[in-house]
């Protein structure tokens, strides 16, 4: 099977290379067979190296038992998967013959690939660091060269060829002065580890949990950006060997860093040739056919103002695209040729004037405003888009009359038009993210700034490690302040902050306290952030604060509101998740104008008078909460104004007697998530009328996660039928549960109008520790986008809704994931067509050593 592999990733290579060429220099689009094709090797390149690592302990286990043992069903069902396994690598050599691979592309599909980074006269030294990396020769690469000339695309690529070779391939964005200690986080977390006991573990002790954990594996370290030597063994971190065959890669702006790294024959990334400047350039603008004739002169001149520069070709060739007259062209020539000169030091000036320019190309200066916003985050930092349209919403940046449904239409828009201007990324891994390019960032931040005439007019020193407060010379012209990310312990003093308008001091995980003499001459003050600090009380001059539409002081440790925080009547958000000390909200009703309050997590009792607060603020739209008691969940549940703002709520420790149900109102139009923990429940419903039956309940359609663990009573989850948009369901330790959906309550809802098969969105179904459970659905689903399925501990579920048809639109992505071999022999599959399909998704996984909340 290796040999056939072997012989199927080289076809793959050649059809790649003939796919990328016809993009690249044809502006041409992959077929979508041959898009699935390639997947479909990357799936079963994955899928063998998993099955190939089991072999020896296999064969092990086949010899010290015989051939009659228990073990030697695991050996046939083992032997069984090899030879699937086989046929379908064989199955793919066959079909991996192309006469054509690619065709002209949409106009969509040309703004899609203008988007992304192209390899463009780097095929070179993509291939000597791959060499380097898989050939065995060299242990660690260094790629340095300036900012924007292409490093970090370098690498993204590496990782994306290299991903199937190793158990498991970690990027980590390292960026300028991040300590050794937030490195470690983002390695730590990349591996799973998370949670409360983690995070109070000494670096020490967690650099002995990553080492345990990678010691046994083969892995590739990838890390983006590096300004000073890094400590790996510090982190925890295994140094590559020839015995371990593990790999580590980094970019850096610096040759001696690269020296300092251990590589003693680092890879410069130079600027572009002539030739290459001008294909990628002529790429990002749409390709030959919109450079007209008229244009191509003046467009060359244009290109060769970015000096080569691939970041700078990315940008302006996006800004150019829409420009079809010549006499744009020449404006744009003029303006980058005449520009005055740059004052900024550690930055190439030519690459900032040619950023300003897309920036200057922007329509309207709240999309300008937006984008300035997004450089107030560390460099390289995942920014939640939700999260971010919310700070622009509260600036003004986006929406108007107090309306979030416009705020985040339009807040989606301008991040959009970003994101192909090509001064936003969007994140490959997560589409609910995006990033900013260190070098966009610093073109950002130098606008902000006036063209660097006033560098405190923005004080952003977020991720840089400050362990005190910043100094600032001049408070009164300070507009926006980013301290987040660093080790801040303590912040006093009283300054004129005139202009100051949004305060980041998030994630200062040792800061302690804030004086109160801070806070007082802020009046224009509308966004500050606290969060994930240690800060235990909050000074009382907050309630001063009157300018204020937000405030997050999510997972700290105060006890108690400021008194006067009823005063802030701007006040339209506020967050007060994972709060386990806060012990009231009492005075909250006089926030007159609040509109999201988020309590999930937190220690506040909700009780008679939390909810008689909670139903005076008028303008609430969203809220988040607990609950703990039968009497107040009914009082909630009945007040229907607080029952429609409802987006996530968490139901605990509810006793109940045997006949309780949990009846979910109908009201609850907007919730989207659902935890249950330890309840004694032993039903749920959807609320309904008298003379609705069952099959006609009303559906929860924004419903699209569900969390249910150690509820003992119930039996079945047949409500979830109702819930259409459902894309994550999580069951865990659920001791009664044999059916999900209940074959007897839903016999006969295919002649019902509306939904007739449950979980057509769900994307992942977890199911741990039900130890009587035996059935999912009754019959096999379609499940158009599942992509993973989790059994833990569920030895009587011997059949998945599953057949030959189920997951076509996720592809052959889904994957199984198991613990018991046991349980894997014992599946019955629907019939043998469907079996040759999903048994080679069946993954068994080793959860880490490390215990941690999980």
């Amino acid at each position: 099977m290796e040999r056939d592999m072997e012989e199927l990733k080289a076809r793959q290579t050649d059809v790649l290379r003939r796919v990328e060429r016809e993009e690249d220099t044809r502006s041409m689009q992959r077929l979508a067979e041959v898009k699935v094709w390639l997947r479909n090797v990357d799936n079963i390149s994955r899928q063998v190296s998993y099955l190939l690592s089991g072999r020896t302990a296999e064969l092990e286990k086949l010899s010290r038992s015989g051939l009659w043992s228990k073990n030697s069903r695991s050996n046939y069902g083992y032997g069984k998967r090899v030879s699937l396994m086989l046929r379908k690598v064989n199955d793919l050599k066959f079909k991996g013959t192309f006469e054509v691979v690619a065709e002209p592309a949409t106009t969509n599909e040309k703004r899609l690939s203008r988007s992304r980074p192209a390899i463009v006269g780097r095929e070179t030294i993509l291939k000597r660091a791959l060499s380097h990396l898989i050939g065995g020769g060299t242990r660690s690469i260094g790629l340095y060269g300036v900012g924007g000339v292409g490093k970090s695309t370098i690498l993204r690529e590496i990782s994306n060829k290299i991903t199937t070779r190793f158990d498991f391939v970690i990027w980590v964005v390292v960026s300028q002065d991040l300590p050794a200690k937030k490195i470690q986080e983002q390695i730590g977390k990349k591996l799973g580890f998370h949670g409360e006991e983690w995070n109070q573990k000494q670096e020490s002790q967690k650099a002995n949990d990553i080492h345990n954990f990678m010691k046994d594996k083969r892995f590739a370290l990838l890390l983006d950006d590096v300004w000073t030597k890094v400590d790996l063994t510090k982190i925890g971190v295994l140094l590559p060997t020839k015995e371990n065959k593990c790999r580590i890669a980094f970019t850096t702006r610096s040759r001696e860093v690269c020296v300092q790294m251990g590589v003693a024959d680092p890879i410069e990334v130079q600027y572009l040739a002539e030739d290459d400047a001008w294909d990628l350039f002529q790429m990002k603008v749409g390709g030959h056919a919109v450079i007209s004739s008229k244009i191509q002169e003046i467009a060359r001149k244009v290109a060769g103002k970015c000096h080569g520069l691939p970041l700078a070709l990315n940008i302006l060739g996006e800004a150019m695209s829409f420009k079809k007259k010549v006499r744009q062209w020449n404006d744009a020539l003029h303006v980058l040729t005449s520009s005055p000169p740059i004052e900024s030091a550690g930055t190439e000036d030519q690459i900032l004037r040619i950023l300003k320019y897309s920036y200057d190309s922007l329509k309207g200066g709240k999309l300008k405003s937006c984008f300035q916003y997004c450089a107030l985050f560390p460099a390289g930092y995942m920014l939640s888009k939700d999260s971010l349209i919310k700070y622009w919403e509260v600036e003004g940046c986006v929406g108007g009359y107090g309306n979030s449904y416009i705020a985040k239409s339009q807040g989606y828009k301008n991040i959009d038009t970003l994101v192909r201007a090509g001064l936003l990324m969007e994140s490959e891994d997560n589409t609910k993210f995006v990033q900013m390019h260190d070098v966009v960032r610093e073109m950002a931040l130098w606008v902000a700034s006036n063209l660097g005439k006033n560098k405190e007019r923005w004080v952003v020193q977020a991720g840089v490690g400050l362990r005190e407060m910043v100094p600032v010379k001049d408070w009164t012209g300070v507009r926006r302040m980013s301290l987040m990310n660093n080790e801040i312990e303590e912040i006093s003093g009283s300054h004129e902050c005139h202009q100051l308008t949004t305060l980041f001091l998030q994630q200062n995980s040792n800061l302690v306290r804030i004086s109160g003499e801070f806070f007082q001459c802020m009046p224009r003050l509308a966004v500050l952030n606290m969060s994930f600090t240690e800060l235990e009380e909050l000074p009382e001059h907050i309630s001063r604060l009157f300018a204020l539409r937000y405030l997050n002081l999510s997972r700290t440790k105060i006890e108690r509101l400021p008194e006067g925080l009823g005063r802030l009547k701007r006040l339209q958000h506020l967050n007060l998740e994972m709060t386990k000390r806060l012990k009231s909200v009492d005075g909250l009703s006089d926030v007159s104008s609040l509109g999201v309050l988020r309590l999930l997590d937190s220690n506040v009792p909700l009780d008679a008078s939390t909810i008689e607060e909670l139903q005076h603020l008028e303008r609430l739209e969203s809220l988040t909460i607990d609950i703990s008691s039968s009497s107040a969940l009914k009082q909630l549940f009945s007040a229907h104004g607080l029952a429609y703002s409802i987006k996530e709520v968490c139901i605990r420790d509810l006793q109940s007697d045997e006949e309780a149900s949990l009846v979910l109102p109908t009201t609850m139009v907007q919730l989207r998530k659902l935890i249950l923990k330890r309840c004694g429940v032993l039903e749920i419903e959807i609320g309904r009328a008298s003379d609705d039956t069952f099959l006609t309940s009303p559906k929860l359609h924004s419903l699209s996660s569900v969390i249910i663990t150690g509820c003992d009573g119930l039996k079945d989850l047949t409500w979830l039928f109702f819930a259409p948009r459902l894309t994550h369901l999580r069951l865990q330790c659920l001791d009664k549960v044999e059916e999900i959906i209940s074959e007897k309550k839903t016999r006969g809802e295919e002649n019902v109008g509306g939904t007739k098969t449950p979980f057509d969105k769900l994307k992942r179904l977890e199911l741990n520790n039900l130890p009587m459970l035996k059935s999912i659905y009754k019959s096999p689903l379609l499940f158009p986008c599942l992509k993973k399925i989790d059994v833990e501990k569920c030895p009587k579920l011997r059949k998945l809704p599953l057949c030959s048809g189920s997951c076509v639109g996720g592809g052959d992505e889904l994957v199984i994931s198991y613990s018991d071999d046991e349980w894997i022999e014992r599946v019955q599959w629907e019939d043998k067509a469907t079996e040759e399909r999903f048994l080679l998704c069946c993954e068994k996984v080793i959860m880490p050593s490390y215990p941690g909340d999980l």
